[in-house]
């Protein structure tokens, strides 16, 4: 319950910034849901915006509040989106990809004049890794990965195998959870991943995020790129 008290907070604050005619992307997963909630009662107040999804479950939730919807095609700069994130460190540098969304959240991250990230206290860390980090893959290279990746030193397990089959993403592709503990080099990681063949993407989000807004008891801690 105070984990959720947190991720209500940070998501308040940070629709607070969204302005008339912005258009937002707008994240997925249980943090942003609460974004998402709040962005519709702003709009139901008058905030004239344009939201672009990062998910088909987000696309939906956004429709049912009300939210008017855009895509990629019409606009290619979004002026700001708020989303969630699995571990945050001090420098911006997150682990995100647990709702399974990270592909489209990359991409519209990617477009963002603004990435403000909500999170719970619990998602600040001093080092990344005790997340694992999840990398889409393409079916067809599944195991070759898997091994490539383990062979970087994670313990890798395929998302929904032990539940009686893959987890499949809006793009139609798989995810290997990769637990490689503590992280000290993300970039250089990240690196390893983007040059593995049948990788679509992975979770680390580096020198993306404008801002993180964190729900720390009663307060909402901001932390801006640069700062501790």
């Amino acid at each position: 319950m105070a984990n959720d008290r947190e991720k209500e907070a940070a998501a308040l604050a940070a629709v607070k910034l969204v302005r008339d005619g912005d258009i937002v992307g707008l994240g997925t997963g249980s943090t942003a849901a609460y974004a998402i909630r709040f962005l519709g009662q702003r709009v139901q107040a008058g905030l004239k915006i344009r939201g672009i999804p990062t998910s088909i479950h987000t696309q939906e939730a956004a429709a049912s509040l009300g939210i008017p919807l855009t895509t990629l095609d019409e606009f290619q700069k979004i002026d700001i989106t708020i989303d969630g994130a699995d571990e945050v460190d001090p420098k911006l540098r997150l682990i995100k990809g647990g709702g399974g969304a990270l592909l489209r959240e990359k991409i519209v991250a990617s477009a963002s004049r603004n990435l403000v990230i909500i999170a719970d206290s619990s998602k600040r860390v001093s080092m990344l890794g005790k997340f694992p980090v999840p990398v889409e893959v393409i079916k067809f290279a599944e195991a070759v990965v898997a091994n490539k990746i383990a062979a970087f030193g994670a313990e890798v397990v395929v998302r929904g195998a032990s539940l009686g089959g893959p987890f499949i993403t809006d793009e139609g592709n798989h995810i290997l959870d990769c637990n490689f503990g503590q992280i000290p080099d993300p970039p250089a990681l990240a690196r390893k991943l983007e040059n593995t063949p049948g990788v679509v993407e992975h979770g680390l989000f580096i020198g993306m995020a404008s801002a993180v807004l964190i729900g720390e008891g009663d307060q909402v801690i901001e932390m801006r790129r640069g700062s501790d």
